[in-house]
């Protein structure tokens, strides 16, 4: 079996043979295309180096438009890398805690009922985590690339927020949120009900996180932006985030520091979703935070009026 190098190495090579095949010959023309204007005195030897310096320039812009694309590529190459290499380590996880847990159980170890009961429990517990992972990179990776089927119909937002707050308050069965709302009922926009929904319910549940520690607070609101936009805003009460981190955090795996520091639940796909789902709407999401201050999130979507509908 022929060995086949990455594709950072292959890019690297590519990069070289660039330089090498296409700069330093335009280099050298260039120089000599100088020599000719400046020393020639008859009509063809200028004619001559004017064609040189031209032949160079269009080189040249071949060479930059070429260095641009590989830089490309190996920027991608390099996020391919370090998206495989955080997916190995967050799959290693419970498939690690899996292995120990059925090698208990299957050696017979545990005597007592309740012991095998609780292990049993702890195996399902992160069968489900794996689970969920494997099912949040599959819809993340659908609606990235477009391959996710999304409805298309009027929906009143207030419907999306009460669909959210139906999913938040399930997942927080028992624990004591400090919830407020305020809500344009007259506003509309155009997408997938069930998406959206799951969007602020995303947005809620972080807020959640990071803040059931302290007296949780959690503010939503959907108003009119202007005339053409409408805005879902989730505000908390948590440690707030650094500004250096505000937009990394948004990206597939990525976690606050402050998340990260008190060891919160979380595989940092959430916001990716909620970008992704913001995006394939048309719109976009962003956050207001400050450290100490709690931190603010919205999802700005195209508004729907009534002479579109």
């Amino acid at each position: 079996m022929r060995f086949r190098a990455p594709a950072s190495i292959l890019l690297r090579r590519a990069q070289i043979t660039l330089i090498l095949a296409a700069l330093l010959p335009t280099v050298f023309m260039t120089a000599t295309g100088i020599v000719l204007l400046a020393l020639g005195s008859g009509s063809l030897v200028i004619v001559t180096g004017l064609l040189v310096l031209a032949f160079c320039t269009s080189s040249l812009t071949g060479y930059i438009l070429g260095s641009i694309y590989l830089g490309r590529g190996a920027s991608l190459a390099r996020v391919q890398n370090d998206f495989l290499s955080t997916v190995s380590h967050e799959l290693r996880t419970p498939i690690t805690s899996t292995r120990v847990f059925l090698e208990t159980l299957r050696a017979d170890r545990l005597t007592d009922p309740a012991a095998k009961q609780q292990v049993l429990d702890l195996l399902a517990r992160e069968v489900e985590r794996l689970e969920g992972l494997v099912e949040r990179l599959i819809r993340l990776s659908q609606i990235e690339t477009g391959h996710h089927a999304f409805d298309s119909e009027p929906i009143l937002v207030s419907d999306i927020v009460e669909d959210a707050l139906d999913s938040f308050g399930v997942a927080t069965l028992g624990e004591t949120v400090e919830l407020t709302t305020d809500i344009d009922h007259e506003l509309r926009v155009l997408g997938d009900r069930a998406t959206l929904a799951q969007a602020v319910s995303n947005l809620l549940t972080n807020a959640y996180r990071h803040t059931k520690d302290a007296d949780t607070k959690i503010e939503i609101a959907a108003r009119a932006a202007g005339t053409r936009s409408v805005e879902v805003t989730v505000r908390d009460n948590g440690p707030g985030i650094p500004r250096l981190e505000q937009r990394q955090i948004f990206e597939k795996f990525e976690r606050g520091s402050a998340a990260q520091g008190a060891h919160t639940e979380g595989t940092g796909l959430g916001l990716a979703i909620v970008r992704a789902i913001a995006r394939a709407h048309g719109g976009r999401v962003d956050v207001r935070s400050r450290p100490g201050e709690g931190a603010e999130f919205r999802i700005a979507l195209p508004r729907l009026n009534d002479r579109d509908a």
